[in-house]
C-alpha cells in the first residue's frame, strides 16, 4: 500500500469550477473539537471541507482554515442552508451569517440542505442562492435530499441549474433513478454517508473484495463511489482512519467486484426520507 497520499481528483462542476472528489464531512463533530478535526484532515491531504449551518460548527471549520496557512484557492468549502432558514429573505440573511462564521468573503458550495416539503420554501430559498451566486458569494450552488420530482419543480422554475444534489448514497441505497437524472442534466452527485454509517463495512460481497485486495472495507466502498463518478464526504475524527479513507486512488475494482457491490442495492436508508421530512424539531425528537 502506498505510503503517500495520492493527489485526490477534481470532478468539474456545471459552473466551470471544480471540486475534489474526496473530502471530508463534519456531520455530529462537536463544535469544539472541530477546528482540530479539520487541522488533521488538512495534514492527511483533504482540500474539501463539508458543513452546514445545522451542525452549529461552520466557526471551527473556519477557524482551522484561517490556520491551516492553506491557500483560499486551494480549499472547496460547501455549507448549507438549515431548515429555519428557509425562504428568501431568511435565506440570505442566513448565508450572511455563514460567511461571517467560517470567516470567509465567498463560499465555494451553497446548498439547500432539505426541500423540507411541508415549509413550502424550497423555491423561494434557491432564488436567495442564484442571487448570492450572481453576486460572486457563492461560486456554486446545489440542493441536498431532494428526489427527482424535487428537481423538477426547482428546472420549471429556474434555468440556473444546481451544480450538485447531495444525497444519501451507498451500496445498500444506489440511487439509480437520481443519478441517472443527475447525468442528464449536468448535476454531480455527492454521497452523504457513502459507508451507511458502517452498516456495509461487514457485508461478505465488501469484505470478501477487500481481503483478496488487501485494503479496508471502507477504502473498497470509497473506491466503487470514485469509479462512479460520485463525490464523497466521509466523516471520520481520526486522523488514521482520514488518512485510509483518502489513500484509494492506487488500485482499481474490477468490472466484477463493481457488478457484485451493485447486487447489493436494496432500500437501505439509513436517514430521513426526503418527502417526509420538514425540519421540524418533532421529527428529529421523533427520530431518536
Amino acid at each position: 500500500m502506498s505510503t503517500n497520499t495520492p493527489s485526490v481528483p477534481r470532478l468539474t462542476l456545471n459552473t466551470g469550477a471544480t471540486i475534489p472528489q474526496i473530502g471530508l464531512g463534519v456531520f455530529q463533530v462537536p463544535p469544539e473539537d472541530t477546528e482540530g478535526v479539520v487541522r488533521s484532515a488538512f495534514e492527511a491531504g483533504y482540500r474539501s471541507i463539508d458543513t452546514a449551518a445545522r451542525y452549529d460548527n461552520e466557526q471551527g471549520v473556519g477557524e482551522a482554515f484561517a490556520a491551516s496557512g492553506l491557500d483560499r484557492n486551494d480549499v472547496f468549502l460547501t455549507t448549507k442552508l438549515a431548515n429555519p432558514d428557509q425562504g428568501y429573505e431568511s435565506g440570505l440573511a442566513a448565508f450572511d451569517l455563514s460567511l461571517e462564521r467560517i470567516g470567509v468573503e465567498e463560499i465555494d458550495l451553497y446548498l439547500i440542505h432539505w426541500p423540507c416539503p411541508k415549509r413550502g420554501e424550497m423555491l423561494a430559498s434557491w432564488r436567495a442562492l442564484e442571487e448570492v451566486h450572481a453576486a460572486g458569494r457563492a461560486r456554486a450552488i446545489g440542493v441536498s435530499n431532494f428526489l427527482v420530482h424535487h428537481l423538477d419543480q426547482v428546472a420549471e422554475a429556474s434555468a440556473v441549474v444546481p451544480a450538485i444534489n447531495q444525497i444519501e448514497l451507498h451500496p445498500y441505497l444506489q440511487q439509480k433513478e437520481l443519478r441517472a437524472y443527475h447525468a442528464q442534466h449536468g448535476i454531480l452527485t455527492e454521497a452523504w454517508s457513502p459507508l451507511a454509517q458502517g452498516a456495509v463495512l461487514k457485508d461478505p460481497v465488501i469484505s470478501d473484495i477487500a481481503q483478496r485486495l488487501g485494503r479496508s472495507p471502507a477504502q473498497v466502498v470509497l473506491r466503487w463511489h470514485l469509479q462512479l463518478g460520485i463525490v464523497v464526504i466521509p466523516k471520520s475524527v481520526t486522523p488514521a482512519r482520514m488518512r485510509d479513507n483518502i489513500d484509494i486512488l492506487d488500485f482499481e475494482l474490477s468490472d466484477g467486484d463493481m457488478a457484485s457491490i451493485e447486487s447489493l442495492d436494496r432500500d437501505g436508508r439509513t436517514g430521513f426520507h426526503p418527502d417526509h421530512f420538514n425540519g421540524f424539531p418533532e421529527e428529529f425528537a421523533a427520530a431518536r
